[in-house]
């Protein structure tokens, strides 16, 4: 079954008509949320793997508690530079092909990091930052989600996921703690008897099936289709045609770059504001998610076997997070989910951290609640982040702020080494990450309400 064919009516207009995008059927709809929440799933289980594992791989590879932290400072590098690429491809190539350009090089990273030798100091660690830094692939498959699911549930013919698109989306958001669930879980089964290079590969094979699927499965957007015909009138000189066939559908069209138009003045506040606001949450990010187990094992003395539990159970408590700020996000607005959920969340870390919090339920409540209230905003902001930017930079937009979180990783895991390396590391976690993310919160409050590019997303009923 061919599923490229346009079904958006691309031909030259009448004067002053007016058109509608096509609806996606509820088939489509529920094909494209499916394959979203698994791919976003998988590439996480692979991006969390890394900070799961990395106690373990510490010890093959005979790092010290610093060494290991600088050598994930460094990967974040790497990967800030694939993050920072992929949102102008994707406004290029397209929703399904960015998909699967994002997973399949997910798949394609595992298998590379399970194959690297330890035992050759300088090249092993070199090579383990070169593969890692790919990992950026799958770490921009939320940005793909988040434009491409805006956008289909702009025009679905389900009512429900028109109203409420944040509570819908929040489920295949929260394919972030399912990720890192999933590679707790079998890291507690397997590292034991398998080792830590049998993970990867597992996390290779479900990525690789996603791709063929939805090669298969999946339907590009109207509004991409419509973005794609505009880009080729431009190319051609066309220029009054392209203008006409926007104004039909009641969108803009610009020739200019992309990566240009999310700094317009009327675009740039917000390309700001979120942007500072990732970087200082990727402070509690880093440490409270990414580096969950050290942050047990180190800051609260706990074993690691029994962090795995304890992350277990917190992530499964983070993913009715992200149902429940898309939920809210709905009802009283995005920007105050956000703002709310991360200033709750620096106070619970702080709580987790103090000696107040020393039983295995009270570590266990304060890290879930923190992290319930860290990584949940996500599924509002993503989706608020989209409806930020119009169709012809949305990806751009969206995977430029999300991949600002790497010099939030950078920096972050960079004070975070110098505090830990002289203070431990339960200090550093509550002055780097509690700190970080209570601050984003205040950021978010400077956020300007997306007004233009929802005038785009709904022309005829404005």
């Amino acid at each position: 079954m061919t599923i490229q064919e346009p079904a958006v009516d691309l031909t030259q207009p009448r004067p002053d008509e007016k058109r509608r995008f096509p609806v996606f059927s509820k088939r489509h709809t529920t094909t494209a949320t499916v394959l979203a929440l698994l791919a976003w799933t998988v590439a996480v289980f692979d991006y969390g793997l890394f900070g799961t594992l990395l106690p373990a791989m510490q010890q093959e590879f005979g790092w010290s508690a610093t060494e290991a932290y600088a050598i994930n400072t460094w990967i974040a590098v790497g990967t800030a530079i694939v993050c920072f690429g992929i949102g102008p491809i994707i406004d290029r190539l397209g929703r399904r092909k960015g998909m699967m350009s994002t997973i399949g090089g997910t798949a394609v990273v595992s298998a590379l990091t399970a194959a690297i030798p330890t035992g050759i100091p300088f090249f092993s660690n070199a090579m383990l930052v070169v593969v890692r830094s790919f990992g950026g692939l799958g770490f921009s498959e939320q940005a793909v989600n988040a434009t491409y699911m805006n956008e289909v549930y702009q025009v679905t013919e389900v009512a429900d996921k028109r109203k409420r698109p944040g509570f819908h989306y929040s489920f295949i958001q929260g394919g972030w703690p399912l990720g890192f669930l999933l590679a707790s879980a079998l890291a507690l089964a397997f590292l034991p008897s398998l080792g830590w290079r049998a993970l990867y590969l597992m996390a290779t094979l479900p990525a690789a099936i996603i791709v063929w699927t939805i090669a298969r499965k999946l339907k590009e957007t109207p509004q991409f289709e419509l973005h794609h015909k505009l880009t080729e009138l431009e190319k051609s000189g066309k220029t009054e045609d392209a203008h006409s066939l926007a104004h039909a559908y009641g969108v803009e069209h610009s020739s200019a770059a992309p990566l240009k138009r999310i700094w317009e003045p009327h675009l740039r506040r917000n390309t700001i504001v979120f942007s500072l606001a990732w970087i200082v949450n990727f402070f509690g990010i880093t440490i409270f998610s990414v580096l969950g187990s050290s942050v047990l094992k180190n800051a609260k003395g706990v074993e690691l076997s029994d962090a795995f539990w304890m992350l277990i159970v917190i992530n499964l408590l983070a993913y009715f997070g992200y149902v429940f700020h898309g939920w809210i996000g709905d009802k009283i607005g995005r920007k105050r989910t956000i703002i709310g959920g991360w200033i709750i969340s620096g106070i619970c870390f702080s709580i987790m951290l103090s000696p107040i919090a020393t039983s295995p339920f009270m570590i266990i409540l304060t890290y879930g609640a923190g992290l319930f209230f860290l990584v949940g905003p996500y599924a509002a902001i993503q989706y608020f982040m989209a409806e930020c930017y119009p169709v012809s930079c949305r990806a751009t937009g969206t995977a430029f702020i999300g991949a600002m979180s790497q010099p939030g990783t950078i920096l972050g895991g960079a004070i975070f080494t110098a505090i830990a390396a002289g203070a431990g590391t339960g200090t550093a976690a509550l002055w780097v990450g509690a700190l970080g993310t209570l601050l984003s919160g205040l950021l978010m409050i400077a956020a300007k309400p997306p007004v233009e590019a929802l005038l785009e997303d709904h022309p005829h009923d404005a």
